[in-house]
């Protein structure tokens, strides 16, 4: 139906009341209550068509499709919001036709419809927006990426423009100007200070690789240990190991100290660092007794014929007077049981042989010399780790008094007791 016929008829309408009788303002307000009835019931008719076949025919080419971007898009509700703008530009079109007669109520209609207009495209770009984060997501590359600070940005971007647009079709003011543009520059820097510098935050962060979602991080000023769950533009979500979630603001990730422990689940191992305590009243020179008695340990027979080989080479060279045990070289129940830990560990199958390896003495405490064990497991993951490192202590500890040591253990209230 043309411009022509249009006129015609709501003429005609108005015209049919007047020969009825009524006057004309009474036979204006009728026809244009009428033709207002049927402008409604045909938007909504409409409306209710052009979606459920958009979406219908979104729906049959998103199942035809390999990629699965068009489902993001159907399950985003962006055909629902492309079928609205065939009704609003019908409204638009017949605005002027139903209320020509009532111009201030047409004008007031304008702009409630521009508004709408505005609004419809904010979200069109979001749901646009949804699909595409959602859809990287599904890709490896992407899936580890802060995309969600991106695409709040974006949001916040589309609906400053669409206020500005609102503010200029309710008020007809230019939003160009500079003092205008000035000031809400000023308003939106105050307003959206954490959301910049997230932002600012969530760049660094993904080009710097700090954090990546998924990523085990330990974070003591916000109580956070577990797995990266989200990262957005105001905060990064951690799913703590006991299962609850830690906020963290996006800012801190580049302010502040914290440690992530991807670098630990891409290498080769993961570092197992434990002292045994041995008492030093327990550390003694050994005998050729102590030594035959050593020698029916597998792992340190070997190592005690050659150590003691040079030793006894080492002393007749020197006319070493070994009336006393602590005159020249001597082997110590220590050192053997060093030997027998590194041997251990070297023969363990879950431990990495090629990342250090290594059994050494710290600085004596009161609490007696402290032994490190300090090398790598082969499986990183968290219960297998700890079941490898139980097992190698539990070992040591139960070997450590077949070298006549003891291991450092305070004193409990029943050894007081006995003491009594």
């Amino acid at each position: 139906m043309n411009e022509e016929s249009l006129k015609y008829y709501f003429n005609w309408l108005n015209n049919y009341f007047v020969e009825q009788g009524m006057n004309a303002e009474s036979a204006l307000g009728l026809s244009t209550l009428i033709n207002l009835v049927g402008v409604v019931i045909l938007v909504l008719l409409v409306d209710f068509v052009t979606r459920n076949v958009i979406v219908s025919f979104f729906r049959i080419f998103s199942g035809r499709t390999k990629t699965s971007f068009d489902n993001f898009l159907v399950k985003s509700n962006f055909p629902r919001y492309v079928a609205h703008f065939i009704p609003l530009g019908i409204l638009w079109y017949l605005e002027s036709f139903v209320f020509s007669g009532y111009p201030f109520v047409s004008k007031l209609l304008v702009i409630i419809l521009k508004v709408y207009a505005v609004v419809l495209s904010v979200l069109v770009f979001r749901s646009i927006l949804r699909s595409t984060s959602n859809y990287l997501k599904t890709k490896d590359r992407y899936s580890d990426k802060p995309l969600e600070s991106y695409i709040q940005v974006l949001m916040i971007f589309a609906w400053g423009v669409g206020i500005f647009f609102i503010v200029n079709t309710i008020t007809g003011y230019s939003i160009i100007s500079l003092t205008t543009f000035g000031a809400v520059s000023a308003a939106l820097l105050l307003i959206f200070r954490d959301t910049i510098l997230g932002f600012v935050a969530s760049i660094q962060v993904s080009v710097n690789d700090i954090v990546r979602i998924g990523d085990w991080i330990t974070f003591s000023k916000y109580g956070a240990d577990g797995v990266v769950s989200e990262i957005n533009l105001a905060t990064v979500r951690v799913q703590n190991f006991d299962n609850t979630y830690t906020t963290i603001p996006t800012y801190s990730l580049i302010s502040d100290s914290f440690q992530n422990w991807r670098g630990m689940q891409e290498s080769d191992g993961r570092r197992i660092k434990r002292a045994l305590f041995i008492a030093q009243d327990s550390i003694r020179f050994v005998t050729s007794e102590d030594l035959d008695k050593f020698r029916k340990i597998t792992l340190v027979s070997e190592y005690i014929d050659h150590r003691q080989k040079d030793i006894d080479k080492f002393n007749t060279t020197h006319e070493v007077d070994k009336e006393l045990l602590i005159n020249g070289r001597n082997q110590t129940n220590l050192g053997i049981f060093r030997k027998y830990v590194h041997e251990h560990l070297q023969k363990n199958p879950a431990i990495n042989k090629d990342l250090f390896l290594m059994v050494r003495y710290l600085a004596p405490t009161d609490k007696g010399i402290p032994l490190e064990i300090y090398c790598f497991s082969k499986d990183k993951k968290w219960e297998n780790y700890e079941y490898i490192q139980a097992d190698i202590l539990d070992h040591l500890i139960a070997a450590v008094s077949y070298f006549d040591l003891e291991l450092f253990e305070l004193p409990s209230g029943k050894d007081l007791q006995n003491l009594s």
